[in-house]
């Protein structure tokens, strides 16, 4: 994904042999080891309870193939990869040679009864293949450990500089959180502590039934999840150009999450509903407050952190809404046998019952290279040290900036 200062890409199928992915853009210096900084975020995207067989299967590692030294980013592209242990019971289906004459065609697992709402058949139209095995693989969520690694990348960035990022689910079918209005501090291990990682006890025992009805019945369940990024400073992003715009950056890295259909920027959806007067947060001095702010302060943060595309200085606040997962058990849908045209019930794959809270990790990712691509773009540096220079640098001149006296008459 093109981001301007950063630049990633993702290669590999759900069941080959790896993921593979390069993060370009990263400055030397930047401290990174796979096993503390990388790790940990590809075991919290296995997690949440919903959870498919294939979770007990992969143990997601990220492994290192350049881009860094002794400890440290060069400069350089960064590639890593993720190896899927579930390739070994794949090797026949997912092979690259030419199948022999002779060989079981079951072994090769077609895919002839695409899924209503997976890119099963869009897929076989567009690239004009008959067995739709040759675009779930492709399609298939997995491809978002990748993502996950090279975020975490970007996560360890930030953390360099003073910003963290967490998030939480917020809803999981009907079933609505109500967590308190001052979020935790260490977001993530208060989240993390729940299995659907909800912030409200009483929602997690009401959305864990949800998840096991939804499970005895075959079927799958969606939600919605917010993601949280604190220390960002005023004035990243742009509002000079469409495609500068902080929010278009973020409603495009989070929508292309697998399943997300909604995105919005602090209580959107809500604010349309209300008049001007009960949506806009007000401007207050703030000169003893954070200094990444300008020495000012909201006294509400209903705009998310974002007025105009560009960071106030308040959390930045992603929301998002994840549909159903296309792959039911029983009560299948309709489709069409793409060998003979026939009419059948689509194809069941390896899916979850519910993803809503390894969404939420996957979404933090993306939020982490879109902000990281911000800062980069904004206080530049081919080192770490460089840019913190340069972002120190810009606080000093925020916190001296002060203010002149009117002219008589105005101006």
């Amino acid at each position: 994904m093109p981001l301007g200062n950063l630049s990633f890409h993702t290669a590999g199928e759900s069941h080959g042999r790896a993921l593979v992915a390069v993060l370009e853009g990263v400055p030397a210096g930047l401290p990174l080891d796979p096993a503390t900084d990388i790790d940990p975020e590809l075991r919290r995207r296995q997690g949440g309870y919903g959870r498919g067989r294939r979770m007990q299967i992969e143990s997601d590692r990220a492994e290192l193939l350049s881009g860094v030294r002794l400890g440290t980013t060069l400069g350089s592209p960064i590639s890593l990869v993720v190896w899927n242990r579930d390739w070994e019971n794949w090797g026949t289906a997912m092979a690259q040679g030419t199948p022999g004459r002779e060989g079981n065609p079951k072994a090769l697992r077609p895919v002839y009864l695409p899924r209503p709402g997976h890119a099963d058949l869009v897929g076989v139209l567009k690239y004009d293949r008959r067995d739709a095995r040759d675009v779930l693989e492709r399609a298939s969520a997995r491809e978002t450990a990748a993502r996950v690694a090279v975020g975490a990348v970007a996560r360890t960035l930030l953390r360099e500089v003073g910003v963290s990022i967490g998030s939480h689910v917020t809803r999981i079918g009907g079933v609505e959180a109500s967590p308190t209005a001052e979020l935790p501090e260490a977001l993530n291990a208060a989240a993390d502590s729940s299995p659907v990682r909800t912030l409200d006890p009483e929602a997690e025992k009401a959305m864990i039934a949800e998840i096991d009805e939804a499970r005895r019945e075959g079927d799958t369940v969606g939600g919605c999840f917010e993601v949280v990024v604190r220390g960002l400073p005023v004035g990243l992003g742009s509002y000079v150009s469409w495609d500068r715009k902080l929010d278009g950056r973020l409603a495009q890295a989070v929508v292309s999450v697998h399943a997300v259909k909604g995105v919005e920027i602090g209580p959107a959806f809500g604010n349309a509903g209300r008049r001007g007067s009960e949506v806009h947060d007000a401007i207050v001095r703030d000169p003893e407050g954070s200094r990444r702010a300008g020495g000012f302060a909201r006294t509400a943060n209903r705009a998310g952190g974002l007025e105009g595309g560009v960071t106030t200085g308040s959390p930045l606040v992603v929301r998002a809404a994840m549909k159903p997962l296309s792959t039911l058990v029983r009560g299948r849908l309709p489709s069409v046998d793409l060998s003979d045209g026939s009419a059948g019930r689509a194809t069941v794959e390896r899916s979850d019952v519910c993803a809503v809270p390894a969404a939420a990790v996957v979404a933090e990712a993306m939020v982490a290279l879109v902000v990281a691509d911000a800062l980069i773009e904004k206080f530049g540096g081919d080192s770490m040290g460089e840019l913190r220079r340069n972002m120190d640098s810009y606080m000093e001149r925020l916190a001296a900036r002060g203010f002149k006296p009117r002219k008589p008459g105005g101006g």
